[in-house]
Parts: C-alpha cells; structure tokens; sequence
C-alpha cells in the first residue's frame, strides 16, 4: 500500500537522523549507568536490530520489494506467533562497525550505503520489535502491578489474620484467665466455707468437751472421794480381818496341835488304856469345824466376829477336852493302882489259900461292816491295806515319771517335736470324747489302742508312735492317764451326762492295758483323796497351804479356791470314778473280769461310812457316788445295800448333820431326800446319761 511505503520511508529518514542514530537502552536504570552518559556517546542501533536483520531483512531482499504485503503479513505472522519470538541476538559486527566514522572515505561510503540499505529494508521489522517491547513493557508493567497488589493483599490478608489470630489469643488467655479467676474464688469460697464450719464444728466440740470434761472432773472428783472412802473401810475391814484370820490360823494351829495331844496322850500311855474315843472323835469333829469355818472364810474373803467366836469356843472346848482326857488318864490310873493293890492283896490271900489260876476276861471286839450295827466311834484313818495300795499306786507313778524323764528334759529339738506329737496324739482323742455315737467312740478307742499298741497314728497331719523314741511308751500311759482323770475334773464336772462315754473308754483301755488303769488311780488319789477314802492329817511343822493342797484344794498365789469351785472337781471325779467300776468295754472280749469292778465300789462306799464325815465333803461325794453307782450296786448287792442305805439315814445322817455348819446343808438335804425318795420307791433310778444298747446302735 502507498501508505504502508511512505511509512517505512518515513522511519528510515527517522533512522538516518541524527536522533535515529542515538542508542537507547531499556534497562539503563537497572544497569545504575549514568543517563548523560548514553548522551555523550555515540549513537547506536539496538542489539535486536541484529536479529531484526538477519531474519527480517534477509527474507524482504528474496521476495519482490512491491509484495509489501506479503512482508506486512510475514511480520504481522511473526507477531502473532509467541513460540517463535526472538532472542536477543549478539551484536553483529555491521552494526558496530557503522556507529564508528573512518577515514577511509570510499571504503566508509560503501559501508554507509550498504548500511543505509539495511536499515531503510528492516523498518517494518522495528516497528514489530517496538510493539514487541511497548506489550513486553505494559504486561511487565500490569504484571508488576498485579503482583503488588497481590502482595499486598496478601499482606493485607496476613495481617488480618494474624491480628484476629492475635485477637482470639488475647480473648482465649483472658477466658482461660478468668475461668480460672473463677475456680479460684470458687476454691476460696469452698474453704473458707469449709473453715468456717470447721471452726465452727470445732468450737462446738470445744464447748462439748468443755461441759463433759466439767460434768467428768465432778464425777472423777465423787469417785475419787468414793473410792477413797472405799478404800479406807475396805483396808480396815481388810486389816480386822487380817487380824481375825491370823486369829482363826492361830486358833487352828493350836486347836491342832491340841489335837495331837490327844493322839499322844494316849499312844503314850503305858498304863490302864479307858476307852478315850469320845475324846477323839469330839476333837476331830473340832477340828473339822475349824477347818470348815477356814474353808469358809477363804470363799468369803474375811471370816466374821461370828467366826471368830465359834472357833474361840471350839478351841476352848478342845482344851476342856485335854484337860479331860488328863483327868480321865488320871482317873484311869488311880483306878488301876487301886486295882494293882487289891489284886495283890487278894494274891496274898490266894496264896495262903493257895488256891488255882486266875480266869481272864475276854474283851468283845467292836463289829465293823457296812451291813452290820457300827459303834459309837468311827475311825479317822483309813485301813492300813488301803494305805499301803494307796502308796503302791503312787510309787508306780513316781516310777513312771522317772521312766521318761529324759525325754521331758531332753533339750534336742527332735525329741522335743517327738515328746508334743505323742503328748498331742494321747490327749487329744481323749478331749474328743463326750456324748457321741457309737460308732465315733470306738473310732477315738481304737485310735488310743493303736498308739499304746506300738502301731502308728495320724496326729496333725503326720505319722506318730511310740517307737520312735524308747521313752515315748511311758510317756503316752502316763498322760494318756492324767487326760482321763482331768476331764473327770473338768467336762464331768460341767456335763455330768459326758462321765459314761469317758467312763466306758478309760475301762476299756484300762482292760487291755492295766498300767495305764493304776496310772488313771494315781491321779484320781493325788487329785481327789476323799476317792481312796483318804483324810490326809495335818502335820507338825507343815505349812498350811500344803495341807490345802492335800485335801484336794488349789492354791495359786497363796489364795485357796472357792468351796463351790472345789466341790465342783471332787464331783466330776468321783462321778467318773463311779462309772468306770460300772461300765465295761463292749466291743472287748465278754468273759474278762473287769479289771475294777464294783467290788471296789462297795469297799469304797463302806469305808467311807466307817469314817467320820467331813462337813459339806462326805454329803456331796455320797451323792454323787449313789447317784452314778447306786442302780449298779442295788442290781449286785440287792438286801445288802438297802442295809446300807438303811445305816446311812438312821446312822450316819446325824453324824453329818452334826459336822455341818448352818450355811452348808445343802449338800446334805440333797443327799438325804435323795435317800428317802429312793426308799420310797424301793429302787435306785438309772443314772441320766447311762449309755444303753441304742447308743452302740447309732
């Protein structure tokens, strides 16, 4: 187009200008050159008209110069195309060489023209590379902006986020702050609250303990002067009766010393022998009061004026008695004098006479027998038969205890488990023992016959016999024996009912092993003495507490056991005592005698009868021996113990009722309505208990 020609002319007269000439730099600021600097210099084409030369003008000097539109349109092509956009080419050597003037004239106006030419033909190409730059300048230009904006909004954005993070922060630490600002006072409030009930429980507790303590320091303060009040009568009383006590201990000392006297005076007598039993009777029956209103009084602490005064009167009555009993030895001995002289006198006459021999007389001696009529005086000691087996059964156990002594004190801790495990595998079948069936009661007998046997028995867990130590035999008779008789004095004396079961097993052991039955007698005689029937005597020289101890009392702590206490043991035993001599082993063989049979219970009930009684003893132990024993004996005896139950009331109640004090007929009521209702009846009944054929059955 003419239009489009006179452009490019226009642009190349433009180029040959001297403005045309000048180089401009796009990027000078960022180079931090000088701006006057570019002034000074001389001027250049851009390092893109290179570029614009080789691909531009290179394809405008093939194609015709009159297809301007053709070139227009290849430009225009590569406008549009962004993939072929150029690079920014190195500066060639024509450009350069043209900005420089030699003075070469002809060569330097041939370059000129020929430079001339080249930019007059590649207009078209810089006006491309101006719009390519001018759209390069506006989109860095927009992008430059674009982007600060973003950043800025992304500032924007950044700091309001962060400000409103900043923000809830604040608002988090100050609810945190505040909830607990919250607990806190709410925690205060709690304890002080819980303070000022506190307080408030403790003040009131105060005031409690305040008034208690009040109301306690006058009641201390009442007690206090009570029990004072009560000390002082208690340590007179206690004094008064310390004083009557020695007093009675002083009045019994020399009651029994009077006493033996008596027993002197007339063993020692060498002359005429009076009949001086009443003397001695009354002086034991004395002395038997004396030591009641003791036995008596240790029950009750103190003894009485009352007391005091009986055994004052006993006392003076026993010397009354002495100074009698001298008169009646001097009587006595005048009388025999008297005699002495006329008999010789008439042996004189006789013998002027000459007359025969003298006749002596025949003195009657006295009956004794249960079943016959007794004398007036009864012994006080008891037969020297029974004394001596009494003494036998006691050296046997002497022996006995003697026989294992060194496994008792053996230090060795093996002998000490094997001397437990037997004592244990003896005593505890025993403890067994009470109101079982049959069947259990032969399990416990042959449990106890197999340890005696030699064989071994389970005991704890372990195996246990008396092989295991040579001792060990004598050992288990000799406690197997003691556990009979303590359970006498212990279960019996609680459950009269459990005295058979024991009874019928200690029989049965006694059958098959005799030691073990004298070793059961020797404790029941040691324990219970009024069961041989012994009275042991008071000694001279002997303290007193070891004649309690004789008589069957305990004593610990020099304090002698209540009376109902003592009874009580002397009963379980003689109940046991009682059914052993009745009762015999049922599974054993039936023609063996047995080994104590009633025999001995007949010899026991008549010496006894033949014995003074003693107050409260001989009421109870009558009692319990009839009671256990009496069916057995009617059944053996028949007409001959109904005279003996005849002689006991008509004979013997006096006697007993003569010994006992006012406060201890208890006994002997029980007793003697016991008899008569018995005589009433005609029949002693069946002692409760009494194992029959359906106990062995069950």
């Amino acid at each position: 187009m003419p239009s489009e020609g006179r452009c490019w002319e226009t642009l190349q007269a433009l180029r040959s200008s001297d403005k045309g000439r000048l180089c401009y730099h796009r990027d000078w600021l960022l180079r931090g050159e000088d701006v006057l600097e570019e002034c000074m210099s001389l001027p250049k084409l851009s390092s893109y008209s290179g570029w614009v030369v080789d691909h531009v003008l290179s394809h405008t000097q093939e194609s015709p110069p009159s297809s301007e539109t053709s070139a227009s349109s290849r430009a225009t092509s590569a406008l549009d195309q962004p993939s072929c956009a150029p690079r920014p080419p190195v500066r060639t050597p024509a450009f350069s060489s043209s900005s420089s003037a030699t003075p070469d004239g002809a060569e330097g106006k041939h370059e000129s023209q020929h430079t001339e030419s080249m930019v007059l033909q590649s207009s078209r190409g810089i006006k491309v590379e101006g719009c390519i730059r001018m759209y390069e300048l506006v989109h860095r230009m927009r992008g430059t902006e674009g982007l600060r904006q973003w950043q800025e909004e992304q500032e924007r954005k950044v700091r309001a986020l962060s400000e409103m993070a900043s923000e809830q922060l604040k608002r988090f630490d100050e609810r945190k702050e505040l909830k607990h600002h919250k607990e806190f006072q709410d925690l205060r409030e709690v304890m002080e609250k819980s303070s000022r009930e506190a307080l408030g429980h403790q003040e009131k507790l105060k005031a409690e303990h305040r008034h208690r303590a009040k109301i306690l320091n006058l009641k201390l303060r009442e007690a206090e002067q009570q029990r004072l009040k009560q000390a002082e009568q208690e340590r007179l009383r206690k004094e008064e009766g310390q004083v009557r006590l020695r007093s009675l201990y002083a009045l019994q000392e020399e009651v029994l010393h009077l006493n033996q006297q008596l027993d002197a005076s007339e063993q020692r007598r060498d002359g005429p022998k009076p009949d001086l039993s009443a003397f001695r009777t009354r002086g034991n029956q004395l002395c038997g009061l004396v030591s009641g209103i003791i036995r008596a009084t240790s029950e009750n602490g103190f003894p009485t004026a009352e007391d005091q005064a009986v055994a004052e009167r006993a006392l003076q009555e026993m010397r009354d008695l002495l100074t009698g009993l001298q008169q009646e030895i001097a009587r006595a001995c005048e009388d025999k004098r008297r005699q002495d002289e006329e008999a010789a006198q008439e042996k004189q006459q006789e013998s002027k006479m000459q007359q025969g021999p003298e006749v002596p007389r025949e003195t009657p001696a006295p009956s004794q027998g249960p079943g016959g009529k007794q004398n007036e005086d009864l012994q006080v000691k008891v037969q020297d038969s029974t004394m001596q087996w009494y003494q036998q059964l006691q050296d046997a156990s002497s022996q006995c205890v003697l026989a294992f002594e060194e496994l008792t004190n053996s230090k060795d801790s093996q002998a000490k488990k094997i001397k437990m495990d037997l004592q244990k595998a003896a005593t505890i079948p025993v403890s067994q023992i009470s109101t079982i069936a049959g069947s259990k009661l032969k399990e416990v007998f042959d449990k106890i016959h197999s340890l005696l046997s030699g064989k071994p028995v389970q005991c704890g867990g372990r195996s246990v016999s008396v092989t295991l130590n040579p001792q060990g035999l004598d050992f288990v008779q000799y406690k197997l024996a003691e556990k009979f008789v303590k359970q006498g004095e212990e279960e019996v004396a609680s459950h009269h009912e459990a005295a058979f079961p024991i009874a019928v097993v200690a029989s049965g052991i006694w059958e098959l092993h005799p030691r073990v039955g004298d070793l059961i007698l020797a404790h029941l005689h040691r324990k219970c003495p009024y069961s041989v029937p012994f009275y042991p005597a008071f000694k001279e020289g002997m303290a007193l507490e070891d004649y309690q101890r004789m008589l069957g009392y305990q004593v610990k702590d020099s304090k002698v056991e209540q009376q109902d206490n003592f009874l009580k043991r002397m009963s379980g035993m003689i109940r046991l005592y009682a059914a052993i001599i009745q009762l015999q082993w049922p599974y054993g063989s039936r023609q063996e005698i047995h080994p104590h049979g009633l025999n001995h219970g007949w010899r026991w009930l008549a010496q006894i009868l033949n014995m003074e009684p003693l107050s409260d003893v001989t009421a109870t132990l009558l009692f319990d021996f009839l009671e256990v024993c009496g069916n057995a004996l009617m059944k053996q005896y028949q007409v001959q113990f109904w005279k003996m139950i005849l002689l006991i009331k008509e004979d013997y109640f006096p006697r007993i009722e003569a010994v006992t004090s006012s406060g201890q007929m208890g006994s002997f009521i029980r007793l003697k309505q016991f008899l008569e209702k018995c005589l009433q009846r005609k029949e002693i009944p069946v002692p409760k208990g009494f194992l029959t054929s359906s106990f062995w059955r069950s």
